[in-house]
């Protein structure tokens, strides 16, 4: 592949709620006032640890960072928004559309790496874009092909234009930017990031082709899949709400694991899992809590780290 996926970063939240400051955008968080903060904060750390016992159960190295609850961060539990890694020990920092949220970029992350022998010989930070209102959040706002060098990213408040074309430029991707769309509240609202519509892996693309509604930017994206022999596996819009896109696929020693949350596994068809089944073993895992108050799934737990 030429890609060697070192280790993976997740952090284990501490004081994980529904962040007011993102919903307005993120259409997958719902109203849990039902729950107190507490049991909702108990929830997502049994559902968090639970997904990192599957994830090491698979061979993969977890490098778990504990929030020590020191800022008001609800959505810590999702640092592939705020950092990336790359290969030649390269990193990237992302400008963050919620100002509570900016807080999770955390030096102690990275010296809890270099303490774990992860090291970098370059940041590119591009978070002080925040000062000119333009964001765009890691691999929530970009799902990377890295083999075949492509950035695919739906724009919306979270994803700004400009900046995917510097991040492109800087890390040598070719950008491919389209509009997506979900129903609500009878309108149809930008998706606030991209990869709760589209997965990429080496050898399949899980895609919910029906949120684009331009015909055009549809059938650029058909053309880039088909131009790298990817198998086309196409999920509804329900199946979008119910985090089919926000996937992942991690390899190891050639064999192939896609991960994502119980939730996912359960809303697919037979011939989808027939499908997937192909390619990859599915592991799935129970975050009910960190889907209905985070409003992200599986993949944005996850931040890959690369040779």
């Amino acid at each position: 592949m030429g890609i060697n996926l070192h280790s993976i970063l997740m952090v284990r939240p501490s004081k994980f709620r529904r962040n007011l400051q993102t919903v307005e955008s993120n259409y997958f968080q719902n109203d849990t006032l039902y729950l107190n903060s507490d049991t909702i904060s108990k929830n997502a750390i049994k559902e968090f640890d639970e997904l990192v016992l599957k994830i090491k159960s698979c061979g993969f190295k977890v490098f778990v960072f504990q929030d020590d609850g020191n800022n008001d961060t609800p959505d810590s539990i999702y640092p592939n928004n705020w950092i990336t890694f790359h290969n030649d020990k390269r990193i990237a920092i992302y400008p963050m559309y919620a100002k509570n949220r900016r807080l999770e970029r955390n030096e102690n992350v990275l010296n809890f790496l270099e303490h774990n022998n992860v090291y970098f010989n370059h940041i590119f930070d591009y978070s002080s874009a925040e000062k000119k209102q333009m964001f765009l959040e890691g691999t929530g706002s970009m799902v990377l092909d890295r083999i075949n060098k492509k950035a695919y990213c739906s724009i919306s408040k979270r994803t700004n234009e400009d900046l995917i074309f510097e991040f492109c430029n800087d890390f040598k991707y070719l950008p491919i930017i389209f509009n997506s769309f979900q129903n609500h509240e009878n309108k149809r609202k930008p998706i606030y990031h991209t990869n709760v519509m589209m997965s990429v892996a080496k050898d399949y693309v899980i895609v919910c082709l029906e949120a684009i509604d331009d015909k055009n930017e549809r059938k650029k994206l058909i053309s880039s899949f088909e131009d790298d022999k990817k198998e086309i596996i196409s999920i509804s819009e329900n199946q979008l709400k119910l985090f089919v896109g926000n996937v992942i696929e991690l390899r190891k020693n050639e064999k192939s694991f896609l991960f994502m949350s119980d939730t996912a596994h359960r809303s697919l068809k037979n011939n989808q899992l027939q499908r997937l089944t192909n390619y990859s073993k599915i592991i799935s895992s129970p975050i009910d809590t960190i889907e209905k108050c985070g409003g992200g799934g599986v993949r944005c737990m996850i931040a890959e780290i690369f040779n």
